[in-house]
């Protein structure tokens, strides 16, 4: 018969870790993770390259890209589920860095379709994103806020918003001030005075810059595009000309949004040069990119005054130069600088002849509506403003019966020999009437 055994020695042994061991353990556990994550093979985000860890992966990014995948997380203030719809809709569109640069406000990747994972197993959707961006940026959103990055940015924004508000009303200024030399030019034309060549001549540099700030709007080139008149003018000399424009360097003064520029490549221009002051010269280059001619029109930021061009002589100049009355504008003075300084021997301005003429309208229907409108408003008198009103320029589309004299031409302008100091002119006129009503 067996002998009982003694069951203080034979019990099974306690297998559980004291606080210390299981301490130990878990640091084993995690090195072994990390170094296993560390053997894995990271694809890169926008090429075929393949990195072998997360961390190599973003530097990669940012050293060959341009792309800081945590400035993106910082920026857009990404929690989890964003970071992971980040990558999955990077990999799913094949988006470049530079598209990424350009997202401010809402973001692409906010679908949930983004949810699924672009590539299996993907190591960049298994790291912990607290530890990616700190725990402050990821918890509390709010108080990123407060970030004096964020602050300044929109503190410059302010800055540069009250500085356009500004720059509108001295535009306001400026024009207003332009039409009353335009009608000094017509009414006033035999009194002796100081030359006034080049109205931009004469602004202050501020207002210079509101100038062109005012054709930064817009409103004023959907105003000029949609004069049809005027713009199939131009597009049916350059296109219709082919032979002029074929394999010529092209300056284009004043581009506005292009549109002079993209009918001389169309012609067959080799190169053409644009040149624009105004922030309109940022849609234009986005516009000519829309029209795959970047590869022949290139861009200028400035006044063709200051800017230096690629080139040291160009064969033609164009230019949307004119004005009300020719002249309102006086862009002429930046078309003549151009000219010469930059037209090569046997080139050409476009437009190269340009003239003013004068005649006399005789429109009762629109005479009353102006002047005598004054005589009762709102049951009140203001005969005063007539004499304001009356020599006031309009500028209107006349009536052909309206017109009841043949033109005078009181100005002629060769573009290719004219010099600003010729601007500043009088002239002499005769109007024979063609039918005999009041002269209004």
């Amino acid at each position: 018969m067996a002998e009982p055994t003694d069951t203080r020695h034979d019990e099974v042994p306690d297998l559980s870790l004291s606080e210390g061991e299981e301490e130990e353990d878990d640091e084993e556990q995690w090195q072994w993770m990390e170094e296993e994550a560390d053997g894995v093979s990271v694809s890169c985000l926008f090429c075929q390259r393949s990195l072998n860890s997360v961390p190599e992966t973003f530097q990669h990014c940012q050293a060959d890209h341009g792309v800081s995948i945590l400035q993106l997380v910082k920026a857009h203030r990404l929690d989890d589920y964003g970071y992971i719809k980040m990558i999955n809709y990077i990999r799913t569109v094949k988006c470049s860095g530079e598209t990424l640069a350009v997202f401010d406000g809402a973001v692409p990747w906010d679908s949930d379709e983004f949810m699924k994972p672009a590539l299996p197993d993907d190591p960049l959707l298994q790291i912990d994103l607290e530890e990616l961006v700190g725990a402050e940026l990821v918890v509390d959103a709010a108080a990123s806020g407060q970030d004096e990055a964020l602050l300044q940015r929109a503190r410059q924004a302010e800055e540069r918003a009250a500085r356009s508000e500004e720059a509108l009303a001295r535009a306001m200024e400026d024009l207003q001030n332009l039409k009353v030399l335009a009608q000094g030019l017509v009414l006033n034309a035999g009194r002796p005075g100081p030359s006034c060549s080049g109205a931009i001549a004469e602004l202050r540099e501020d207002e210079d810059e509101a100038y062109f700030s005012s054709y930064g709007h817009y409103s004023i080139h959907e105003e000029m595009l949609k004069d049809k008149v005027r713009t199939e003018s131009y597009r049916d000399f350059i296109c219709g000309n082919p032979d002029v424009f074929k394999d010529k360097v092209v300056l284009d003064v004043g581009c506005g949004t292009g549109i002079l520029s993209m009918f001389a490549a169309r012609a067959g221009a080799r190169k053409v040069i644009a040149v624009d002051q105004s922030e309109i010269i940022y849609q234009a280059m986005d516009i000519v990119r829309s029209n795959q001619l970047e590869n022949t029109i290139t861009l200028i930021k400035g006044r063709i005054e200051d800017v230096n061009l690629p080139v040291e002589k160009v064969d033609i100049i164009i230019s949307e130069w004119m004005g009300y009355f020719l002249l309102f504008e006086s862009m002429l003075d930046s078309v003549i600088f151009a000219r010469d300084m930059y037209l090569a021997e046997g080139g050409s301005v476009y437009p190269n002849s340009c003239n003013i003429s004068l005649a006399a309208v005789g429109d009762t229907e629109k005479h009353c509506d102006r002047i005598a409108f004054w005589d009762d408003v709102y049951g009140f008198k203001m005969e005063c403003m007539k004499k304001a009103v009356v020599p006031e320029a309009v500028v209107e589309v006349l009536k052909p019966e309206t017109v009841i004299s043949e033109p005078a031409v009181i100005q002629t302008l060769d573009c290719n020999a004219v010099t600003t100091s010729e601007l500043d002119f009088t002239a002499d006129f005769t109007l024979k009437m063609t039918a005999s009503t009041h002269c209004t």
